[in-house]
């Protein structure tokens, strides 16, 4: 009897080693969460109320990028661009949207543009693209958030 209870004290005291577990702490659990978190990409990208019914992630990016590219194209090919600068067929427009879904367009230039007046052609994009259809803005784990991209515009001569 006295052996088994030697055994029994023996396998009681190695057992404990198992419960005893090192839980990590909160930093390193938020560390670990960052570094997986993709922060270049997107859960769900902005989209428009005509993309809305669009199940798959990238048509539904691809249907929202050509219904605002047509519709920036829309908004210019009324104006003056085209006659002021009739060798700028494609001109590049940085969109910004914001979590509270406002948007902002600023055209892109080259470093080394001169021959254009960069002051007037931002004036007109500004007159010019505005009342757009309501954008959702796009989703990062359930919060919306601040999305920039580049569309390339073709300024069409009628």
């Amino acid at each position: 009897m006295k052996h088994y209870s030697f055994f029994l004290v023996c396998i009681l005291f190695n057992s404990c080693q198992y419960f005893d577990k090192q839980i990590p702490s909160e930093k390193e659990l938020l560390q670990k969460e960052l570094k997986a978190i993709n922060w270049k990409e997107v859960d769900e990208y902005p989209s428009l109320l005509d993309c809305e019914k669009i199940e798959d992630k990238k048509q539904r990016q691809q249907c929202f990028f050509e219904i605002l590219t047509q519709l920036i194209q829309e908004k210019l090919s009324t104006d003056t661009l085209s006659v002021l600068y009739p060798e700028l067929d494609t001109i590049e427009v940085r969109v910004t949207i914001f979590p509270d879904a406002t948007m902002q367009f600023e055209p892109q230039f080259p470093k080394d543009s001169v021959a254009y007046d960069t002051i007037k052609i931002d004036s007109i994009l500004k007159a010019r693209l505005v009342d757009f259809p309501k954008v959702n803005p796009a989703i990062k784990r359930g919060i919306p958030v601040k999305t920039q991209f580049i569309l390339p515009v073709i300024l069409k001569v009628e």
